[in-house]
């Protein structure tokens, strides 16, 4: 009874370290890892121990006996990565090989003191490395009350099995040596200079949090947008509760084909009262109650093979809406498909091959993909009213009519002050999470490699910053803090009055909870006040806590 990884999986890598026959690939040890859109489990080589179940984040990975009719797709998704030439199954090893921790060598003075800015996954991931060594104090610091990043706001409300990460996260932030500082923005409430006065080094992972805009005529009219502040609205962003998202024409246009346009494709087209059962924003879903939407076109400058979103994505989109061709995008699929080699590739295109007809009458609000337009202008005068394509390679025109047109074409990492920015990658320039020309500077995350890979691709990136963060320490290349422990504290209070700590997150976590009543996993706060009204309901400190406060400080 083999186990088999059954949706669009984090990454982590977690499950290649329990496996005792090292049957899960690609490892975060072998070149493919980076790049790989899931992980697989080799059927021949499964022992069936489970553990690989247990060390599971998101909850993936189950036996193929026990899969749901929608999980079914992945069994053979998971065997087909496993070519095995005459019949002979792969050889394995006891254990794949595991990057060892870093080992902080002790001297007088400070323990190791590290500042993270952010608190997704990346910044996570780097706290958890840090802290495998005892003494090692790391503070995070977050502009929002509540932590997480984009596993909080970016992952759709109806994925809730992925955001089980965020008890990992929470079980970090548990660790002796760890302290949230959140509601407290670096560059405006600190400085970088204010945080390497308390700290050996300042560790940025801030992600990348601007869109890459549309550059076409017409776009930033009333009716046009992101994908990604769609997804900020509906997942209850405070900075985005007030977006005005127009569902009142039978149409949206979605430009782009990667997996975030396929995710508000998906919330824009799903029965709002299975989204109830979500921790989606209450605005969202009382604008979605009243939607007109009928129709959710995704379009794509290039052809099907070239698709950006992820197999695992489109075999759950597809179990779970209509999705449709038209005639000419079925043939495009269908050529594709006679010229494609890679196992990837080829299962997208059958799937794709598989779909419903455009032309036929839809029983309910449906996903229609788009091939070989490239966007040539915005529709509309005072107003967004459609838009129009040019077909890729030819000189024909082709417009459709909405009421709501958004882009989905990436994501931008933005400059940090005191930090050099590279602006045609986006990112902080760096050699292996080192900060170019920065002493005490590092990146993790997308800040540092751009915007690419799930959740648990952080792990690794992560590991590799704090592998040489620890080797400067250990080398004797980072400042020891001017200021005493202590004084971090007062500085940060004084400065952020409404400062949020680990005990004032969780006053925030266990109202939303309550505010679930039990029929939804939690229902956010979407503005900053009354977040910070849940955070001040936090009781005061025990003795035994403020002892052990002291102790880490």
């Amino acid at each position: 009874m083999p186990h088999v990884i059954t949706q669009s999986c984090c990454s982590d890598g977690s499950c290649v370290y329990a496996c005792p026959v090292n049957c899960i690939h690609p490892s975060p040890d072998e070149p493919g890892f980076a790049t790989a859109e899931m992980l697989f489990i080799d059927p021949a080589a499964c022992v069936d121990c489970g553990a690989c179940v247990s060390a599971c984040p998101v909850g993936a990975i189950a036996p193929d006996t026990q899969l749901t009719r929608e999980q079914l797709p992945f069994v053979e998704l998971n065997a087909a990565f496993y070519p095995k030439p005459n019949g002979k199954v792969p050889p394995t090893s006891k254990l794949a090989p595991v990057l060892e921790a870093p080992r902080v060598r002790r001297r007088d003075g400070a323990p190791l003191t590290v500042a993270v800015v952010g608190s997704g996954p990346a910044a996570m991931y780097a706290a958890d490395e840090l802290l495998t060594q005892r003494g090692v104090r790391v503070n995070v610091f977050e502009k929002l009350p509540t932590p997480y990043g984009l596993v909080r706001t970016g992952v759709a409300p109806d994925h809730q099995s992925t955001k089980r990460v965020t008890r990992l996260f929470d079980r970090i932030a548990g660790q002796p040596g760890f302290a949230f500082y959140l509601n407290v923005e670096i560059g405006r409430d600190l400085t970088h200079a204010d945080l390497l006065a308390h700290h050996h080094a300042v560790l940025y992972a801030v992600g990348a949090p601007n869109d890459r805009r549309l550059d076409i005529d017409g776009m930033g009219l009333p009716g046009t947008g992101t994908a990604t502040e769609v997804v900020a609205w509906y997942n209850g962003h405070p900075d985005f509760a007030d977006l005005p998202v127009d569902l009142s024409h039978e149409r949206v246009v979605i430009v782009g084909n990667g997996n975030v346009a396929l995710d508000v494709a998906r919330i824009l087209t799903t029965d709002p009262e299975l989204l109830a059962r979500t921790d989606i924003a209450d605005h969202a879903l009382t604008a979605l109650r009243e939607s007109k939407v009928t129709e959710v076109v995704i379009a794509a400058r290039r052809g099907p093979a070239q698709s950006a979103f992820t197999l695992p994505e489109l075999i759950g989109l597809t179990s779970t809406c209509e999705v449709v061709l038209d005639a000419a995008d079925r043939e495009l699929v269908q050529r594709d498909l006679a010229e494609a080699t890679d196992p990837l590739t080829r299962g997208k295109l059958e799937l794709l091959a598989k779909l419903g007809d455009a032309a036929a009458p839809a029983r309910r609000p449906r996903i229609r993909l788009a091939y070989r337009l490239t966007p040539a202008r915005i529709v509309g005068t005072e107003r967004a009213t459609g838009i129009e394509f040019t077909v890729t390679g030819e000189r024909e025109t082709r417009r459709l009519d909405a009421g709501l047109v958004l882009s989905s074409i990436g994501y931008r990492g933005k400059p940090i002050r005191d930090l050099p920015f590279d602006e045609a990658a986006g990112v902080v320039p760096n050699d292996g999470g080192r900060v170019a020309g920065a002493s005490g500077a590092y990146v993790a995350g997308w800040i540092k490699r751009g915007p690419t890979g799930f959740i648990g691709t952080n792990k690794a990136c992560a590991a590799q910053t704090v592998h040489h963060l620890v080797d400067d320490y250990n080398a004797g290349r980072l400042t020891d803090p001017i200021a005493k422990p202590a004084a971090l504290d007062r500085l940060v209070r004084s400065r952020c009055p409404d400062l949020v700590d680990a005990a004032g997150w969780r006053a925030i976590d266990a109202a939303e909870v309550a505010r679930g009543g039990g029929l939804r996993p939690r229902d956010k706060f979407t503005s900053i006040p009354d977040m910070l009204a849940a955070a001040q309901s936090a009781p005061p400190p025990s003795l035994r806590q403020r002892v052990l406060a002291g102790l880490r400080r």
